[in-house]
């Protein structure tokens, strides 16, 4: 899962993303509310934890800007600002949670899992059910109607960021950024080959889903109407 962590204090910047990637995130920080609405535009991260008060631009009109664009990806708010007034605020802006600062990081962990829980198509901490298939992330393994086959570390993330947006296009500059990173120096053809194995790995299981290619712009997974959940 990758996770966008905003938060202008270096110590609880650098803290909260060691942290996350011990629990085995994709972690991109920044400190400044431009250089989040930056990151934002990439539409690369499955959640969002978003401090309130920021640099530049703050918390709540970065979460207005997503929600204009209609950009639905979870958000945390991390604040000092705990009084009821300020929870309602933020969560009328469109939060899916609010976390009230100083917070344990178990309890920060929770709020991820139960926000990213609530698509229809998330069924536990780390397995996915679209259409006939299910995507066992921690164990890199997909299952179909006909068979289950392993999956290396690229092609489990690759099919994570399909899963989460069934029937949506993703570019080409998405899925590198989500999955190599976006200052990562990779070959265009890299990704075609990627996506053969993805479609190799959907004939192995029986799958009817399928992995279109929309021409000049990217990819997207597609339910048969059949076996949509």
């Amino acid at each position: 899962m990758r996770v966008l962590l905003v938060e202008d204090d270096p110590k609880l910047n650098h803290s909260l993303k060691y942290q996350l990637e011990k629990e085995n995130f994709i972690v991109d920080s920044c400190s400044d509310g431009e250089e989040a609405l930056f990151y934002i535009d990439q539409n690369i991260h499955d959640v969002i934890l978003l401090d309130r008060m920021l640099p530049l631009l703050e918390g709540t009109e970065i979460l207005t800007s997503m929600r204009r664009k209609n950009n639905s990806t979870p958000v945390i708010l991390i604040t000092a600002l705990g009084t009821l007034n300020d929870k309602i605020t933020g969560l009328d802006l469109g939060a899916d949670d609010y976390l009230v600062k100083p917070f344990d990081f178990e309890e920060l962990l929770a709020r991820i899992r139960c926000v990213t829980r609530r698509s229809p198509m998330i069924q536990g901490d780390d397995i996915l059910s679209l259409g006939d298939l299910t995507l066992h992330i921690g164990e890199s393994r997909l299952t179909g109607p006909a068979a289950s086959c392993s999956l290396s570390k690229k092609e489990n993330e690759l099919f994570q960021s399909f899963f989460r947006n069934s029937g949506q296009i993703l570019t080409r500059e998405q899925l590198l950024a989500r999955v190599w990173g976006l200052d990562a120096e990779i070959e265009d053809g890299n990704l075609d080959n990627y996506i053969h194995f993805l479609r190799r790995r959907l004939n192995t299981v029986g799958s009817t889903v399928t992995l279109r290619t929309v021409r000049g712009v990217g990819y997207r997974m597609l339910v048969s109407p059949s076996t949509a959940k």
